[in-house]
């Protein structure tokens, strides 16, 4: 009896846990588009762009001191978990004028893990407020032009989100705020995203060897 036990914990449940997942990637391989082609940052710094990068966008806004908890909570739960994937980038959009707070912001964080791919990318606050309408969302910014949720946004500019999540129905943000969100759903939703194309580019590879 012992002996049949032992058979099934090392094989019968590696194999069932294997298809519980597999199911799951082909139910779930996709995360919703919400708004398709955004503009891109190129508009309002040239050095910096979202396409063909899997970008996690963000409005640090005017008070960067009120916000460092969001984007440590963002560097620890999302930042740390996915930057060493290739094309994964994090860009926050800043007003003007904020330059010497964000060099002491990148500071700190440089003490928890690498920046070489978090962004800053410096506007007006009419360029930001103009650059996050685009984004179409059921969410607005604060009076010093930030937010605490920031946003998936695949290689085509498109904002990727939830349209089926069992607290808000459509999803277009996370709240940084929350490690629970982050946790819960962000690193999720990343991951399905970052599994989709490396599914494609797999997909794509096999059709050239043909």
């Amino acid at each position: 009896m012992k002996k049949k036990l032992v058979l099934i914990v090392l094989f019968i449940f590696p194999l069932v846990a294997y298809l519980f997942f597999a199911s799951g990637v082909n139910n779930f391989g996709r995360l919703p588009i919400l708004t398709e082609q955004i503009s891109d940052i190129t508009k309002l710094d040239g050095t910096a762009t979202l396409q063909d990068k899997i970008t996690v966008l963000g409005f640090l806004g005017s008070d960067v001191e009120k916000r460092k908890g969001n984007a440590f909570n963002l560097n620890q739960k999302i930042y740390k978990r996915f930057h060493e994937f290739n094309d994964f980038q994090l860009v926050m959009l800043v007003p003007n004028g904020e330059e010497e707070s964000i060099e002491e912001l990148k500071a700190e964080l440089g003490q928890l893990s690498a920046t070489d791919k978090w962004n800053f990318v410096f506007a007006s606050p009419k360029e930001i407020k103009t650059f996050f309408s685009g984004l179409k969302t059921n969410l607005s910014l604060g009076d010093d032009f930030g937010t605490s949720h920031v946003f998936i946004i695949d290689k085509d500019r498109n904002l990727r989100g939830r349209d089926d999540d069992e607290d808000l129905g459509t999803k277009y943000g996370f709240n940084t705020t929350s490690v629970a969100d982050l946790n819960n759903k962000m690193e999720d939703d990343m991951k399905i995203i970052l599994a989709e194309y490396r599914l494609a580019l797999k997909k794509n590879n096999a059709d050239r060897s043909k």
